[in-house]
Protein backbone atom coordinates (compact mmCIF):
# COMPACT_ATOMS: atom_id res chain seq x y z
CA UNK A 1 0.00 0.00 0.00
CA UNK A 2 1.06 3.72 -0.49
CA UNK A 3 1.47 6.35 2.12
CA UNK A 4 0.83 9.12 0.53
CA UNK A 5 2.64 12.88 2.07
CA UNK A 6 0.49 15.85 3.41
CA UNK A 7 0.76 19.12 2.64
CA UNK A 8 2.00 20.63 5.32
CA UNK A 9 -0.02 23.58 5.06
CA UNK A 10 -2.46 25.87 3.25
CA UNK A 11 -1.56 26.06 -0.72
CA UNK A 12 -0.67 29.29 -2.31
CA UNK A 13 -3.46 31.04 -3.68
CA UNK A 14 -2.69 30.85 -7.14
CA UNK A 15 -2.49 27.11 -6.62
CA UNK A 16 -5.93 26.97 -4.71
CA UNK A 17 -7.35 28.50 -7.70
CA UNK A 18 -5.90 26.58 -10.10
CA UNK A 19 -7.20 23.58 -8.34
CA UNK A 20 -10.67 24.87 -7.66
CA UNK A 21 -11.04 25.40 -11.77
CA UNK A 22 -9.36 21.86 -12.44
CA UNK A 23 -12.08 20.57 -10.29
CA UNK A 24 -14.85 22.57 -11.95
CA UNK A 25 -13.38 21.36 -15.43
CA UNK A 26 -13.42 17.96 -14.44
CA UNK A 27 -17.08 18.17 -13.27
CA UNK A 28 -18.20 19.37 -16.72
CA UNK A 29 -15.94 17.08 -18.05
CA UNK A 30 -17.85 14.12 -16.14
CA UNK A 31 -21.10 14.72 -18.67
CA UNK A 32 -19.50 13.37 -21.63
CA UNK A 33 -19.85 9.73 -19.55
CA UNK A 34 -23.40 10.02 -19.62
CA UNK A 35 -25.49 9.49 -22.92
CA UNK A 36 -25.72 10.74 -26.13
CA UNK A 37 -21.97 10.75 -25.34
CA UNK A 38 -21.34 7.72 -23.44
CA UNK A 39 -17.79 8.12 -22.56
CA UNK A 40 -18.11 5.95 -19.67
CA UNK A 41 -14.41 5.60 -18.63
CA UNK A 42 -14.29 9.53 -18.34
CA UNK A 43 -16.78 9.08 -15.35
CA UNK A 44 -13.68 7.31 -13.31
CA UNK A 45 -11.05 9.65 -14.71
CA UNK A 46 -13.45 12.83 -13.62
CA UNK A 47 -13.88 11.62 -10.42
CA UNK A 48 -10.62 10.82 -10.02
CA UNK A 49 -8.92 14.13 -10.81
CA UNK A 50 -11.09 15.09 -7.79
CA UNK A 51 -9.90 12.38 -5.14
CA UNK A 52 -6.37 13.22 -6.46
CA UNK A 53 -6.81 17.25 -5.69
CA UNK A 54 -8.38 16.49 -2.21
CA UNK A 55 -5.93 13.93 -1.42
CA UNK A 56 -3.27 16.77 -1.24
CA UNK A 57 -5.44 19.26 0.74
CA UNK A 58 -4.90 19.20 5.00
CA UNK A 59 -8.02 21.09 5.26
CA UNK A 60 -11.58 19.77 5.13
CA UNK A 61 -12.87 23.10 3.72
CA UNK A 62 -10.27 22.92 0.87
CA UNK A 63 -11.75 19.63 0.26
CA UNK A 64 -15.27 20.97 0.55
CA UNK A 65 -14.20 23.83 -1.94
CA UNK A 66 -13.04 21.60 -4.61
CA UNK A 67 -16.32 19.05 -4.11
CA UNK A 68 -18.31 21.80 -4.90
CA UNK A 69 -16.51 23.69 -7.86
CA UNK A 70 -16.45 19.66 -9.52
CA UNK A 71 -20.24 19.38 -8.22
CA UNK A 72 -20.88 22.92 -9.95
CA UNK A 73 -19.21 22.03 -12.80
CA UNK A 74 -21.01 18.82 -13.61
CA UNK A 75 -25.03 19.83 -12.84
CA UNK A 76 -24.47 23.41 -14.52
CA UNK A 77 -23.14 21.15 -17.75
CA UNK A 78 -25.38 17.83 -17.02
CA UNK A 79 -28.99 19.55 -16.35
CA UNK A 80 -29.08 23.37 -17.10
CA UNK A 81 -31.40 21.88 -19.65
CA UNK A 82 -34.05 22.83 -16.51
CA UNK A 83 -33.76 26.73 -17.81
CA UNK A 84 -35.85 25.84 -21.01
CA UNK A 85 -38.70 24.36 -18.53
CA UNK A 86 -38.73 27.76 -16.47
CA UNK A 87 -37.77 30.51 -19.13
CA UNK A 88 -38.85 29.27 -22.58
CA UNK A 89 -42.19 27.54 -21.33
CA UNK A 90 -42.59 28.81 -17.66
CA UNK A 91 -42.12 32.19 -18.55
CA UNK A 92 -39.77 33.16 -15.73
CA UNK A 93 -37.62 36.03 -16.66
CA UNK A 94 -34.12 35.13 -18.33
CA UNK A 95 -32.15 36.33 -15.04
CA UNK A 96 -34.77 35.26 -12.53
CA UNK A 97 -34.48 31.58 -14.17
CA UNK A 98 -31.08 32.01 -14.84
CA UNK A 99 -30.24 32.31 -10.72
CA UNK A 100 -32.69 29.59 -10.07
CA UNK A 101 -31.21 26.81 -11.84
CA UNK A 102 -27.54 28.11 -10.76
CA UNK A 103 -28.65 28.33 -7.18
CA UNK A 104 -30.23 24.63 -7.71
CA UNK A 105 -27.04 23.55 -9.10
CA UNK A 106 -25.20 24.77 -6.01
CA UNK A 107 -27.89 22.75 -3.80
CA UNK A 108 -26.64 19.56 -5.64
CA UNK A 109 -23.09 20.61 -5.33
CA UNK A 110 -23.25 20.43 -1.43
CA UNK A 111 -23.34 16.47 -2.08
CA UNK A 112 -19.71 15.73 -3.29
CA UNK A 113 -18.57 19.13 -1.39
CA UNK A 114 -19.71 17.14 1.60
CA UNK A 115 -17.57 13.93 0.31
CA UNK A 116 -14.48 16.36 -0.51
CA UNK A 117 -14.91 17.79 3.20
CA UNK A 118 -14.96 14.53 4.62
CA UNK A 119 -12.57 12.44 2.69
CA UNK A 120 -9.70 15.52 3.29
CA UNK A 121 -10.60 15.47 7.20
CA UNK A 122 -10.58 11.34 7.54
CA UNK A 123 -8.68 10.65 4.78
CA UNK A 124 -5.07 9.49 5.87
CA UNK A 125 -3.40 6.25 4.84
CA UNK A 126 -2.54 3.93 2.00
CA UNK A 127 -4.34 4.17 -1.16
CA UNK A 128 -6.64 1.29 -0.63
CA UNK A 129 -7.74 2.63 2.45
CA UNK A 130 -8.50 6.31 0.71
CA UNK A 131 -9.84 4.59 -2.12
CA UNK A 132 -12.67 2.63 -0.05
CA UNK A 133 -13.44 5.87 2.24
CA UNK A 134 -13.87 7.72 -1.13
CA UNK A 135 -16.21 5.16 -2.62
CA UNK A 136 -18.03 4.83 0.70
CA UNK A 137 -18.58 8.67 0.73
CA UNK A 138 -19.62 8.56 -2.45
CA UNK A 139 -22.18 6.16 -2.69
CA UNK A 140 -23.85 8.14 0.57
CA UNK A 141 -23.81 11.38 -0.76
CA UNK A 142 -25.83 9.94 -3.88
CA UNK A 143 -28.29 7.56 -1.72
CA UNK A 144 -29.03 11.14 0.33
CA UNK A 145 -29.50 13.18 -2.90
CA UNK A 146 -31.94 10.37 -4.26
CA UNK A 147 -34.17 10.68 -1.12
CA UNK A 148 -33.67 14.08 0.55
CA UNK A 149 -36.64 16.66 -0.30
CA UNK A 150 -38.25 14.02 -2.53
CA UNK A 151 -35.20 13.70 -3.89
CA UNK A 152 -33.50 14.51 -7.62
CA UNK A 153 -30.86 10.94 -8.64
CA UNK A 154 -29.97 12.86 -11.98
CA UNK A 155 -26.60 12.01 -13.50
CA UNK A 156 -26.15 9.58 -10.34
CA UNK A 157 -22.31 8.39 -11.27
CA UNK A 158 -23.55 4.92 -12.09
CA UNK A 159 -25.95 5.77 -14.77
CA UNK A 160 -22.96 6.20 -16.89
CA UNK A 161 -22.12 2.70 -17.15
CA UNK A 162 -24.51 1.21 -19.22
CA UNK A 163 -23.51 -1.31 -21.48
CA UNK A 164 -20.70 -1.63 -23.04
CA UNK A 165 -19.54 -0.70 -19.86
CA UNK A 166 -17.86 -3.71 -18.15
CA UNK A 167 -19.37 -2.68 -15.07
CA UNK A 168 -23.24 -2.46 -16.15
CA UNK A 169 -23.26 -6.70 -15.19
CA UNK A 170 -23.36 -5.28 -11.51
CA UNK A 171 -26.79 -3.33 -11.69
CA UNK A 172 -29.21 -6.20 -11.30
CA UNK A 173 -27.14 -6.92 -7.59
CA UNK A 174 -26.24 -3.63 -6.43
CA UNK A 175 -28.42 -0.91 -8.80
CA UNK A 176 -27.13 2.57 -9.95
CA UNK A 177 -25.60 3.90 -6.43
CA UNK A 178 -24.06 0.77 -5.71
CA UNK A 179 -22.76 0.84 -9.29
CA UNK A 180 -21.55 4.55 -9.04
CA UNK A 181 -19.46 3.42 -5.83
CA UNK A 182 -17.49 1.12 -7.80
CA UNK A 183 -17.24 4.19 -10.19
CA UNK A 184 -15.43 6.11 -7.21
CA UNK A 185 -13.76 3.55 -5.41
CA UNK A 186 -11.65 2.93 -8.88
CA UNK A 187 -11.29 6.89 -9.26
CA UNK A 188 -9.60 6.97 -6.02
CA UNK A 189 -7.43 4.06 -6.82
CA UNK A 190 -6.07 5.40 -10.34
CA UNK A 191 -5.95 8.58 -8.62
CA UNK A 192 -4.10 7.44 -5.60
CA UNK A 193 -1.98 4.71 -6.29
CA UNK A 194 1.77 5.53 -6.78
CA UNK A 195 2.06 3.62 -10.51
CA UNK A 196 6.17 3.78 -10.57
CA UNK A 197 6.12 1.70 -7.81
CA UNK A 198 5.54 -2.46 -9.24
CA UNK A 199 3.60 -3.82 -6.29
CA UNK A 200 1.04 -0.85 -5.97
CA UNK A 201 0.66 -0.61 -9.30
CA UNK A 202 -0.12 -4.45 -9.95
CA UNK A 203 -2.30 -4.30 -6.82
CA UNK A 204 -4.38 -1.52 -8.60
CA UNK A 205 -4.56 -3.42 -11.76
CA UNK A 206 -5.51 -6.39 -10.52
CA UNK A 207 -8.73 -4.64 -8.87
CA UNK A 208 -9.26 -3.19 -11.78
CA UNK A 209 -8.96 -6.28 -14.04
CA UNK A 210 -11.05 -8.55 -10.84
CA UNK A 211 -13.90 -5.65 -11.10
CA UNK A 212 -14.26 -5.36 -14.86
CA UNK A 213 -14.26 -9.24 -15.11
CA UNK A 214 -16.93 -9.71 -12.44
CA UNK A 215 -19.05 -7.01 -13.48
CA UNK A 216 -18.57 -9.06 -17.66
CA UNK A 217 -19.43 -12.38 -15.74
CA UNK A 218 -22.50 -11.10 -14.46
CA UNK A 219 -23.93 -9.38 -17.42
CA UNK A 220 -24.17 -12.97 -18.52
CA UNK A 221 -26.16 -14.17 -15.94
CA UNK A 222 -30.16 -13.94 -17.11
CA UNK A 223 -31.65 -13.49 -13.81
CA UNK A 224 -34.96 -13.54 -15.16
CA UNK A 225 -36.84 -15.42 -17.90
CA UNK A 226 -39.38 -15.23 -20.22
CA UNK A 227 -42.80 -15.71 -19.65
CA UNK A 228 -46.12 -15.93 -22.12
CA UNK A 229 -46.40 -15.10 -25.49
CA UNK A 230 -44.75 -11.83 -27.32
CA UNK A 231 -46.84 -8.74 -27.22
CA UNK A 232 -47.22 -6.84 -30.46
CA UNK A 233 -46.99 -3.16 -29.14
CA UNK A 234 -47.05 0.61 -30.58
CA UNK A 235 -45.30 3.45 -29.33
CA UNK A 236 -46.47 6.15 -30.37
CA UNK A 237 -44.67 9.42 -30.24
CA UNK A 238 -46.77 12.63 -30.85
CA UNK A 239 -44.44 15.38 -31.28
CA UNK A 240 -47.02 18.21 -29.60
CA UNK A 241 -44.45 21.52 -29.27
CA UNK A 242 -44.60 22.46 -25.49
CA UNK A 243 -45.72 25.91 -26.26
CA UNK A 244 -48.68 25.09 -28.57
CA UNK A 245 -50.43 22.03 -26.60
CA UNK A 246 -52.27 24.20 -23.74
CA UNK A 247 -53.58 26.53 -26.47
CA UNK A 248 -57.16 26.36 -26.18
CA UNK A 249 -58.29 26.94 -29.93
CA UNK A 250 -55.79 23.56 -30.61
CA UNK A 251 -57.25 21.44 -28.57
CA UNK A 252 -59.64 19.31 -31.64
CA UNK A 253 -56.34 19.01 -33.21
CA UNK A 254 -54.49 17.36 -30.39
CA UNK A 255 -57.78 14.97 -29.60
CA UNK A 256 -58.26 13.96 -33.66
CA UNK A 257 -54.76 13.42 -33.72
CA UNK A 258 -54.09 11.00 -31.17
CA UNK A 259 -57.62 9.54 -32.56
CA UNK A 260 -55.98 9.28 -35.69
CA UNK A 261 -52.80 7.77 -34.76
CA UNK A 262 -54.84 5.16 -32.70
CA UNK A 263 -56.35 4.65 -35.62
CA UNK A 264 -54.29 3.62 -37.79
CA UNK A 265 -51.89 1.32 -35.70
CA UNK A 266 -54.32 -1.12 -33.66
CA UNK A 267 -51.96 -3.59 -32.67
CA UNK A 268 -52.64 -5.94 -28.79
CA UNK A 269 -50.99 -2.57 -26.73
CA UNK A 270 -51.19 1.00 -28.70
CA UNK A 271 -49.47 3.13 -26.31
CA UNK A 272 -50.20 7.34 -26.13
CA UNK A 273 -47.32 9.56 -23.85
CA UNK A 274 -47.83 11.33 -20.50
CA UNK A 275 -50.57 13.59 -20.58
CA UNK A 276 -51.27 13.42 -24.25
CA UNK A 277 -54.77 14.42 -23.94
CA UNK A 278 -54.42 18.32 -22.32
CA UNK A 279 -57.09 17.99 -19.88
CA UNK A 280 -59.07 16.17 -17.22
CA UNK A 281 -60.96 13.18 -18.42
CA UNK A 282 -63.99 14.05 -17.28
CA UNK A 283 -63.91 17.27 -19.82
CA UNK A 284 -63.18 15.16 -23.11
CA UNK A 285 -65.68 15.84 -25.37
CA UNK A 286 -69.25 12.87 -24.73
CA UNK A 287 -67.68 9.60 -26.56
CA UNK A 288 -64.14 10.41 -27.56
CA UNK A 289 -62.78 7.64 -24.97
CA UNK A 290 -65.02 5.50 -27.18
CA UNK A 291 -63.55 6.52 -30.34
CA UNK A 292 -60.40 6.32 -29.41
CA UNK A 293 -60.69 2.82 -27.71
CA UNK A 294 -62.71 1.35 -30.49
CA UNK A 295 -59.96 0.33 -33.09
CA UNK A 296 -58.06 -1.50 -30.38
CA UNK A 297 -60.54 -3.12 -28.87
CA UNK A 298 -61.69 -4.73 -32.12
CA UNK A 299 -58.71 -6.78 -32.52
CA UNK A 300 -58.57 -7.62 -28.49
CA UNK A 301 -56.12 -5.34 -27.36
CA UNK A 302 -56.06 -2.03 -24.91
CA UNK A 303 -54.68 1.25 -25.57
CA UNK A 304 -53.40 3.00 -22.36
CA UNK A 305 -52.38 6.93 -22.83
CA UNK A 306 -51.88 9.96 -19.98
CA UNK A 307 -54.63 11.96 -19.56
CA UNK A 308 -55.26 13.78 -15.87
CA UNK A 309 -57.89 12.27 -13.94
CA UNK A 310 -60.07 13.77 -11.02
CA UNK A 311 -61.48 11.64 -8.05
CA UNK A 312 -64.91 12.62 -6.46
CA UNK A 313 -62.91 15.14 -3.85
CA UNK A 314 -61.81 17.19 -6.72
CA UNK A 315 -57.58 15.87 -6.31
CA UNK A 316 -56.13 15.72 -9.68
CA UNK A 317 -53.97 13.55 -10.39
CA UNK A 318 -51.25 13.11 -13.55
CA UNK A 319 -52.40 9.41 -14.84
CA UNK A 320 -52.26 6.63 -17.10
CA UNK A 321 -55.89 4.91 -18.36
CA UNK A 322 -56.47 2.10 -20.12
CA UNK A 323 -59.20 0.75 -22.55
CA UNK A 324 -60.39 -1.61 -24.86
CA UNK A 325 -60.51 -5.62 -24.18
CA UNK A 326 -59.54 -5.81 -21.09
CA UNK A 327 -61.45 -3.87 -17.79
CA UNK A 328 -60.69 -0.14 -17.71
CA UNK A 329 -57.80 0.55 -15.12
CA UNK A 330 -55.96 3.27 -14.28
CA UNK A 331 -52.39 4.69 -12.36
CA UNK A 332 -51.89 7.77 -10.93
CA UNK A 333 -48.36 8.88 -10.72
CA UNK A 334 -46.67 8.35 -7.43
CA UNK A 335 -43.71 10.67 -7.64
CA UNK A 336 -44.33 13.72 -8.81
CA UNK A 337 -41.79 16.87 -9.52
CA UNK A 338 -41.42 19.59 -6.87
CA UNK A 339 -42.26 23.05 -8.21
CA UNK A 340 -43.74 21.54 -11.50
CA UNK A 341 -46.64 19.20 -10.58
CA UNK A 342 -47.12 20.56 -6.90
CA UNK A 343 -45.53 23.30 -4.20
CA UNK A 344 -43.47 22.28 -1.56
CA UNK A 345 -44.29 24.10 1.96
CA UNK A 346 -43.25 27.90 1.55
CA UNK A 347 -43.08 28.03 -1.81
CA UNK A 348 -46.29 29.10 -3.70
CA UNK A 349 -44.68 32.73 -4.04
CA UNK A 350 -43.10 30.54 -7.26
CA UNK A 351 -45.83 30.00 -9.21
CA UNK A 352 -46.11 34.09 -8.93
CA UNK A 353 -43.13 34.17 -11.38
CA UNK A 354 -44.16 30.80 -13.52
CA UNK A 355 -47.29 29.80 -15.78
CA UNK A 356 -46.87 25.92 -15.51
CA UNK A 357 -50.61 24.23 -15.75
CA UNK A 358 -51.92 21.40 -13.88
CA UNK A 359 -49.14 22.14 -11.80
CA UNK A 360 -51.71 21.54 -8.29
CA UNK A 361 -51.65 17.70 -8.12
CA UNK A 362 -51.81 15.24 -5.54
CA UNK A 363 -49.79 11.91 -5.37
CA UNK A 364 -51.14 8.39 -6.38
CA UNK A 365 -51.41 5.79 -3.79
CA UNK A 366 -47.64 3.69 -3.39
CA UNK A 367 -48.94 0.59 -3.58
CA UNK A 368 -50.76 0.63 -6.78
CA UNK A 369 -51.01 -3.28 -8.66
CA UNK A 370 -49.70 -3.61 -12.25
CA UNK A 371 -52.44 -3.06 -14.98
CA UNK A 372 -53.90 -6.70 -16.41
CA UNK A 373 -53.29 -6.09 -19.87
CA UNK A 374 -54.36 -9.51 -21.78
CA UNK A 375 -51.71 -11.72 -20.39
CA UNK A 376 -49.62 -9.05 -19.34
CA UNK A 377 -49.20 -7.06 -16.10
CA UNK A 378 -47.92 -3.94 -17.02
CA UNK A 379 -46.14 -1.83 -14.35
CA UNK A 380 -46.23 2.20 -15.41
CA UNK A 381 -44.11 4.79 -13.78
CA UNK A 382 -44.95 8.57 -15.56
CA UNK A 383 -41.88 10.54 -16.92
CA UNK A 384 -39.60 11.23 -13.68
CA UNK A 385 -40.81 8.49 -11.65
CA UNK A 386 -38.42 6.06 -13.67
CA UNK A 387 -35.37 7.35 -11.68
CA UNK A 388 -36.22 6.15 -8.56
CA UNK A 389 -35.60 2.44 -8.89
CA UNK A 390 -36.68 1.12 -4.86
CA UNK A 391 -40.18 2.68 -6.04
CA UNK A 392 -40.35 0.57 -9.52
CA UNK A 393 -39.81 -2.74 -7.54
CA UNK A 394 -42.16 -2.47 -5.90
CA UNK A 395 -44.33 -3.81 -8.59
CA UNK A 396 -42.39 -6.91 -8.58
CA UNK A 397 -42.64 -9.52 -9.17
CA UNK A 398 -46.09 -9.38 -10.35
CA UNK A 399 -45.27 -6.82 -13.40
CA UNK A 400 -43.82 -8.75 -16.26
CA UNK A 401 -43.41 -5.77 -18.71
CA UNK A 402 -42.39 -1.89 -17.51
CA UNK A 403 -44.10 0.91 -19.34
CA UNK A 404 -42.83 4.13 -18.99
CA UNK A 405 -45.39 7.56 -20.50
CA UNK A 406 -43.20 10.85 -20.33
CA UNK A 407 -43.13 14.19 -21.90
CA UNK A 408 -39.69 16.21 -21.82
CA UNK A 409 -41.01 18.68 -24.42
CA UNK A 410 -40.61 20.92 -21.63
CA UNK A 411 -36.82 20.74 -21.58
CA UNK A 412 -36.64 21.56 -25.72
CA UNK A 413 -33.92 19.76 -27.94
CA UNK A 414 -31.37 18.99 -25.09
CA UNK A 415 -29.43 16.50 -23.08
CA UNK A 416 -32.45 15.45 -21.05
CA UNK A 417 -34.13 13.04 -23.98
CA UNK A 418 -30.84 11.05 -23.55
CA UNK A 419 -30.22 11.24 -20.57
CA UNK A 420 -33.75 9.56 -19.60
CA UNK A 421 -33.11 7.01 -22.06
CA UNK A 422 -30.19 5.71 -20.52
CA UNK A 423 -31.71 6.19 -16.85
CA UNK A 424 -34.45 3.72 -18.70
CA UNK A 425 -31.55 1.11 -19.30
CA UNK A 426 -30.48 0.75 -16.11
CA UNK A 427 -33.90 0.04 -14.72
CA UNK A 428 -34.70 -2.07 -17.12
CA UNK A 429 -31.33 -3.68 -16.13
CA UNK A 430 -32.19 -3.48 -12.25
CA UNK A 431 -35.80 -5.02 -12.31
CA UNK A 432 -34.79 -7.87 -15.39
CA UNK A 433 -37.77 -6.70 -17.25
CA UNK A 434 -38.20 -4.71 -20.53
CA UNK A 435 -38.73 -1.60 -20.83
CA UNK A 436 -41.05 0.42 -22.72
CA UNK A 437 -40.93 4.07 -23.78
CA UNK A 438 -43.66 5.86 -24.98
CA UNK A 439 -42.76 9.70 -25.10
CA UNK A 440 -44.13 13.51 -26.91
CA UNK A 441 -40.71 14.44 -27.94
CA UNK A 442 -38.35 11.67 -27.24
CA UNK A 443 -36.89 9.10 -27.01
CA UNK A 444 -39.65 6.64 -27.82
CA UNK A 445 -38.22 3.19 -27.41
CA UNK A 446 -38.03 -0.64 -26.21
CA UNK A 447 -34.93 -1.47 -23.60
CA UNK A 448 -34.78 -5.21 -23.21
CA UNK A 449 -33.66 -6.51 -19.47
CA UNK A 450 -30.15 -6.43 -20.58
CA UNK A 451 -30.17 -2.99 -20.91
CA UNK A 452 -29.85 -2.99 -24.70
CA UNK A 453 -31.91 -0.45 -26.63
CA UNK A 454 -33.37 -2.61 -28.91
CA UNK A 455 -35.50 -0.36 -31.05
CA UNK A 456 -35.83 4.09 -30.80
CA UNK A 457 -37.65 6.64 -32.53
CA UNK A 458 -35.58 9.99 -33.45
CA UNK A 459 -36.31 12.69 -31.24
CA UNK A 460 -38.44 15.65 -32.19
CA UNK A 461 -40.61 13.87 -35.06
CA UNK A 462 -44.04 12.19 -34.85
CA UNK A 463 -43.45 8.44 -35.35
CA UNK A 464 -45.28 5.15 -34.39
CA UNK A 465 -42.67 2.61 -32.92
CA UNK A 466 -44.31 -1.24 -33.72
CA UNK A 467 -42.35 -3.46 -31.56
CA UNK A 468 -42.95 -7.21 -30.51
CA UNK A 469 -42.53 -7.75 -26.80
CA UNK A 470 -42.18 -10.50 -24.33
CA UNK A 471 -43.15 -10.44 -20.40
CA UNK A 472 -40.69 -11.42 -17.64
CA UNK A 473 -40.96 -13.31 -14.76
CA UNK A 474 -38.25 -13.68 -11.73
CA UNK A 475 -36.45 -11.39 -9.38
CA UNK A 476 -33.05 -9.85 -9.71
CA UNK A 477 -30.72 -9.29 -6.31
CA UNK A 478 -31.89 -5.55 -7.07
CA UNK A 479 -35.36 -6.32 -7.05
CA UNK A 480 -34.93 -8.36 -3.88
CA UNK A 481 -32.89 -5.81 -1.77
CA UNK A 482 -33.65 -2.78 -3.39
CA UNK A 483 -30.97 0.04 -2.48
CA UNK A 484 -29.87 -2.14 0.88
CA UNK A 485 -27.22 -3.51 -1.08
CA UNK A 486 -25.43 -0.51 -2.04
CA UNK A 487 -26.42 1.05 1.40
CA UNK A 488 -24.46 -2.41 3.15
CA UNK A 489 -21.39 -1.96 0.19
CA UNK A 490 -20.87 1.55 1.29
CA UNK A 491 -20.76 0.86 4.98
CA UNK A 492 -18.63 -1.83 4.31
CA UNK A 493 -16.51 0.39 2.61
CA UNK A 494 -16.33 2.94 5.15
CA UNK A 495 -15.70 0.03 8.23
CA UNK A 496 -12.99 -1.57 6.26
CA UNK A 497 -11.81 1.89 5.75
CA UNK A 498 -11.88 2.45 9.33
CA UNK A 499 -10.37 -0.52 10.31
CA UNK A 500 -7.51 0.19 7.95
CA UNK A 501 -6.55 3.24 9.69
CA UNK A 502 -6.58 2.16 12.99
CA UNK A 503 -4.01 -0.60 12.34
CA UNK A 504 -2.30 2.03 10.43
CA UNK A 505 -2.10 3.57 13.47
CA UNK A 506 -1.12 0.78 15.76
CA UNK A 507 1.72 -0.38 13.62
CA UNK A 508 3.03 3.28 14.22
CA UNK A 509 2.60 3.21 17.95
CA UNK A 510 -0.19 5.50 17.53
Amino acid sequence: MTHPVQDSGAAPAGGRGRGLLAALLAGGTSVLAFAPFGIFPLAVLSLAVLAGLAARQTRARAGFALGFAWGLGAFLAGVSWLYVALNRYGGMPMPLAALAILLFCAYLALFPAAVGALFVRFGRGGAWRRALLFAGLWMGSELLRGWLFTGFPWLAAGYSQTPPSPLAGFFPVLGVYGVGGLVAFLAALVALTRWRSARPAAEALAAILVLSGAGFGLGRIAWTSPVGEPLEVVLIQTNIEQSLKWRPELLSDWLESNARLVRENPADLVVLPETTLPLLADRLPDGYLEELAAPVAARGGDVVFGVFLRDARGAIYNAALSLGASPSQSYAKQHLVPFGEYSPPLFGWFYDLVDIPMSDQTRGAPDQPPLRLGAQRVAINICYEDLFGRELIRSLPEATLMLNLSNLAWYGDSFAQPQHLQIARVRAMETGRPMLRSTNTGMTALVQPDGRVAEVLPAFMQGVLSVSVQGYEGLTPYARWGDFAALLLGVLALAVAGRLRRDGHARRGI
